[in-house]
């Protein structure tokens, strides 16, 4: 399999009006180890069997909140979550986000990454780059941003000044908030998790990047502390 990367247009962030330019780029260079997996894993892992999908999406409890079962059978397969060959050539620990195909990767050692399944907010299609997850945050609290409570003013008992939405199952941000800085500044943009596991695989209304409860949760224990992050708007690597 020869692999033929897309470079990117652009590797910035866009916070608010103006566009922060960034410093290096990624490598697609790979190890013959890495090289000799590609060749081996041309599509990603068999899908688990049933009971093990069951499992894996099945209800539970989670700080003090019931996380209810995902009718995995309804979502394409693509999306479950899985381990595949790394296709992003970035360094193990790693989190890239590969927007166009709604995919997010956790690079692993050994030239494989853990994939899951996302949605697109309005937000999530408005930058990209590469930061840091510095906060991460179980079981948020939401505070929605100005610009959003002037569009929907019923949203203003969640403002910041009145503390946010409690946290809990319907919370726009789910079980679990990842939040991306650079700089040491926070872009506002967001891994989090979602109860709609419909919108995962589609561009959806508001947010970032979602992944359903399970999968954010799943992934917020793997994460290292200060992972980088890499966000693509094109696609960046494709199999011929």
């Amino acid at each position: 399999m020869q692999l033929v990367t897309h470079h990117l247009s652009r590797r910035t962030f866009l916070l608010g009006p103006a566009a922060a330019a960034l410093a290096g780029c990624a490598t697609n260079n790979r190890t013959p180890e890495q090289m000799t997996l590609s060749k081996q894993v041309q599509s990603p892992s068999p899908i688990s069997s049933d009971p093990e999908l069951q499992a894996r999406y099945a209800a539970f409890e989670d700080g003090g909140h019931f996380i209810p079962a995902i009718p995995y059978q309804n979502m394409d397969p693509k999306y479950y979550r899985q381990r595949v060959a790394d296709p992003t050539g970035e360094k193990a620990g790693t989190v890239v986000v590969d927007t166009p195909n709604r995919f997010l990767y956790l690079v692993e050692e050994g030239g494989t990454a853990m994939r899951y399944g996302v949605g697109i907010g309005r937000d999530g299609f408005a930058w990209e780059g590469e930061g840091i997850i510095h906060w991460r945050q179980p079981w948020p609290r939401w505070k929605p941003p100005a610009e959003m409570i002037a569009r929907q003013p019923e949203l203003e008992i969640y403002s910041v000044a009145n503390g946010g939405m409690d946290p809990g199952i319907m919370n726009p941000l789910g079980a679990r908030a990842l939040y991306i800085f650079q700089n040491r500044q926070d872009t506002l943009y967001r891994l989090h998790g979602s109860p709609e596991w419909q919108s995962i695989g589609k561009s959806v209304s508001s947010g970032c990047v979602r992944l359903i409860n399970h999968d954010i949760v799943d992934l917020y224990g793997r994460v290292p502390y200060h992972a980088p992050i890499v966000v693509h708007q094109e696609p960046f690597i494709r199999a011929v």
